[in-house]
């Protein structure tokens, strides 16, 4: 019979199973939709979880300019960058970015703050796939449906 220890067990990259989850958007709220995202980029959600190893899963997100913001954020949020030169701040709203070319960014992005900075970090959100419409290059690898509706009455917006 073995006996119980205390020492803490980290899993090595080469024991990670990775799985694929697959997200429809429509209607979540970002915030919320975007933590789920990075705990699961993470794999945080995991009893395996290790800090240092990326034990995450990778996510596809479809419907991602169907996503919804509560109260008056739509307008009233303001998205800062700078171009590197004097004077050069830039800024816009959630409304433009998602009427735009690319509207999938700004849950991308919304999920890039929530994620860690460095090279663990980066290849976390290489797992990330996010589309605008409701196709995707990825059923072969069979990703199983993540109903983020359901875990919470929030995460959906009902008008």
């Amino acid at each position: 019979m073995k006996a119980l220890t205390k020492a803490t067990r980290s899993i090595k990259p080469a024991e990670v199973e990775k799985k694929w989850h697959i997200i429809d958007a429509e209607g979540l709220v970002v915030g919320r939709l975007a933590a789920i995202i990075a705990n699961h980029l993470r794999g945080k959600h995991k009893p395996s979880y290790t800090p240092h190893v990326d034990c995450g899963d990778h996510v596809v997100v479809i419907n991602a300019d169907k996503v919804k913001f509560t109260g008056k954020k739509l307008n009233d949020k303001v998205y800062y960058k700078h171009t590197g030169h004097p004077g050069g701040i830039k800024e816009t709203t959630p409304a433009k970015v998602l009427g735009g070319k690319f509207p999938e960014r700004v849950l991308e992005k919304a999920v890039e703050r929530m994620i860690p900075r460095g090279p663990l970090g980066r290849a976390q959100m290489r797992a990330l796939h996010v589309f605008a419409g409701t196709e995707h290059p990825y059923d072969g690898q069979k990703p199983e449906t993540l109903d983020v509706a359901s875990m919470n009455r929030k995460n959906k917006v009902v008008a």
